[in-house]
């Protein structure tokens, strides 16, 4: 299976949506920030391992608790999915943290500052 097959595609899809829907309802570790978000998933070709794109709204403490409550659940996880996806291997997951969000969020309160700037400097002339 190529790694960008339409396969893997699904695969990657139905990971993604079973994993927001465990961090949403299922894990109930304080830790784990109520706007946590699954960017991504990519689950290697051979099903082995799986990279977990999170996205957390939220303070640097915030993020790193998350990121330490995602990783001491990553076996419970890891067990939800082989209930409910069937697959041949259930992958292990791997989370790295992306702040992709994040960035475009400032960026585009950075952009509105600077055309209210425009705009209140038309009004002044």
């Amino acid at each position: 299976m190529r790694k960008n097959s339409i396969k893997n595609t699904r695969i990657n899809g139905e990971v993604q949506k079973e994993l927001s829907r465990l961090i949403a309802t299922e894990i109930k570790d304080p830790r784990i920030h109520p706007m946590t978000s699954v960017v991504a998933v990519e689950v290697a070709p051979d099903l082995k391992s799986a990279k977990v794109y999170i996205s957390v709204l939220g303070d640097e403490e915030s993020r790193e608790a998350t990121y330490q409550g995602l990783k001491s659940a990553a076996s419970f996880m890891r067990g939800q999915l082989a209930r409910t996806i069937n697959l041949r291997n259930t992958p292990e997951l791997h989370f790295i943290m992306d702040q992709s969000i994040e960035y475009g969020v400032t960026m585009s309160k950075l952009i509105d500052d600077v055309n209210k700037g425009i705009k209140d400097g038309e009004a002044d002339e």
